[in-house]
């Protein structure tokens, strides 16, 4: 999440819905909503808005006033912390465990070692294993309110934050109108308030080699499509491809692995995770998402 926004939203209508649009979080952001009238679908384009502004601004590790950018300079000194942020954080102890150390909300200092612009690159082994000696969920003391990262360690809460905020968004909206909605963060989709009575929310999953072109269809009525893939931001060792999400225990990104994982759950945050899981997990994707009994779709 960064801190790239624009000044509002821009509100229109299209194909029997409203259509709110803006930037945030590094990407775009959409909503639609059926059944309300300009007045209301303005006022819940506001709220949304400001809603993404205020996570981004909380949460984003480039902004100076963010807990996590506060936590990040604590120099190892105990930082207090609110519900939202604790349970967060509880999020990631939960998403380390399940994962068995390979999803680590610390490893994000291992992009200095690396760049995902499509070229070949030349890795440090000396640099990479300096890094891991300051990556490791495990040395941060959480509890009473108050959260202790060594000095020298980073948080990043990117890799779940865009999710949480569709989330987010989506209850909050839904509160305000009791209409049906969808929210989609740059491909993290969220979707609440539609019944066997109202059309299903028909979305693309979107082929990892041509931009705007889907290889399947996911109609969504409850529920969130969350997609993880190295289809824009991957480098090149030794001639063989590499995408951008880096396993945490070896500081090297996964080989193997698919070109995309799309999974559909009950939650932004949770079909995220498991995406992220999946890659991860590189050859072993489809058995990995297999074991967690959820609808998903992997590009090879």
């Amino acid at each position: 999440m960064t801190s790239k926004t624009q000044a509002g939203p821009d509100v229109r209508q299209a194909h029997g819905y409203w259509i709110i649009t803006y930037s945030a979080m590094a990407g775009p952001c959409e909503v639609l909503i059926r059944n309300v009238d300009r007045s209301e679908a303005r006022q819940l384009a506001s709220l949304a808005f400001g809603e993404t502004i205020r996570i981004e601004q909380k949460f984003s590790r480039y902004l100076p006033d963010s807990i996590v950018t506060t936590i990040n300079t604590s120099k190892g000194r105990p930082v207090a912390i609110d519900d939202e942020t604790r349970q967060m954080l509880d999020f990631a102890h939960n998403a380390y465990l399940l994962s068995e150390g390979m999803f680590d909300i610390t490893s994000g200092v291992l992009r200095e070692a690396w760049t995902f612009l499509g070229q070949e690159v030349v890795p440090d082994h000396q640099h990479i294993a300096g890094l891991l000696r300051r990556v490791g969920w495990r040395k941060l003391e959480l509890s009473n309110g108050h959260v202790k990262l060594p000095a020298g360690m980073q948080i990043d809460l990117g890799g779940i934050g865009k999710e949480y905020a569709a989330d987010r968004v989506a209850q909050v909206l839904y509160a305000a109108c009791g209409k049906p909605l969808m929210v989609n963060f740059g491909g993290d989709i969220r979707a609440i308030g539609a019944t066997t009575d109202t059309p299903a929310w028909d979305i693309g999953v979107e082929s990892p080699d041509r931009e705007n072109s889907a290889v399947g269809l996911v109609s969504l009525r409850d529920g969130a499509v969350a997609t993880s893939g190295n289809a824009r931001r991957y480098c090149y060792v030794d001639g063989k491809r590499l995408g951008h999400i880096l396993n945490p225990l070896t500081g090297w990104p996964v080989e193997g692995a698919p070109r995309s994982v799309t999974v559909i759950g009950d939650f932004c945050l949770e079909a995220g995770l498991l995406a992220t899981l999946a890659i991860l997990h590189g050859r072993e994707a489809e058995d990995f998402l297999h074991a967690q009994n959820v609808k998903s779709h992997c590009v090879w």
